[in-house]
């Protein structure tokens, strides 16, 4: 079987190089492009399994990048870029773009990341209709009869929980903002009920992830978002302490400084 392609958008040269190189350790194959219109080129005639796109492209913003792909296509976009303000990774993942990793950033993460993205794309990939029943670790949505169960246990879950869930499940390993949550499940784009969506999000953790040893399914991108995360059978992502938040930061040792 093919490796996966990787297609790296990215106009600053040493950035690429790094990048390619980080890809080519692991045996992935990609493709490289220096600017907007010929990283498009390339996702149009070669149809990779990945995007890495920076957003600072000499002909154009990345986020207009992203907006063009998704008129034709879900591959899976991850940016890379070192815009580290929340309004810019909103706007980039409310785009279409998958993920988000800031630059300066370690070539593990950038693996970790690429892994888990690929993860989401093979079991996609393996549905050839959506599945009636959703497993993640301990985790059972069984979406026809609309019951959820952890350890075997059935759990009593809010209407609001449960669309919650659901909405997370069918997106897993892929960053949800908080606009677009509350738009699929609330129909609501308005600021002031994001409080109301951590409130339900926080009963909703304390229920998936109760008692000691409890797998973490839900991660917190401090003033962006949710993501579910894939729990893997040796996986050691064990769940948080109660209450606390965690989101996804780059590794300053051994990063690389662009």
């Amino acid at each position: 079987m093919n490796q996966p392609l990787i297609l790296i958008v990215e106009d600053d040269k040493a950035v690429r190089n790094l990048i390619a190189a980080t890809l080519d350790t692991q045996d992935y194959r990609y493709l490289t492009a220096g600017t907007g219109e010929q990283g498009l080129q390339e996702a149009t005639l070669r149809q990779p399994d990945i995007v890495l796109l920076d957003l600072g492209l000499p002909d154009g913003d990345g986020v207009s990048i992203i907006r063009r792909i998704r008129t034709w296509s879900l591959m899976p976009i991850i940016v890379i870029s070192a815009r580290s303000e929340d309004r810019d990774k909103i706007e980039a993942l409310d785009a279409g773009a998958d993920d988000y990793l800031t630059k300066p950033f370690s070539v593990e993460e950038l693996l970790a990341r690429v892994r888990v993205t690929l993860r989401r794309l093979r079991y996609i990939q393996n549905q050839n209709a959506e599945s009636p029943v959703f497993t993640n670790g301990e985790l059972t949505v069984d979406y026809s009869s609309g019951c959820v169960y952890l350890r075997g246990q059935e759990l009593h879950l809010t209407p609001s929980e449960y669309k919650l869930l659901c909405l997370l499940a069918r997106n897993v390993g892929k960053v949800l903002t908080h606009t677009a949550i509350l738009k699929e499940i609330w129909g609501s784009t308005l600021d002031s009920d994001v409080a109301s969506l951590r409130v339900f999000m926080t009963t909703l953790r304390k229920k998936l992830e109760k008692g000691p040893g409890s797998f973490q399914y839900i991660q917190t991108h401090v003033g962006v978002g949710y993501r579910m995360l894939r729990v893997e059978p040796s996986d050691e992502n064990r769940k948080a302490a109660p209450g606390e938040e965690t989101h996804d930061a780059a590794n300053q040792n051994g990063s690389f400084q662009p």
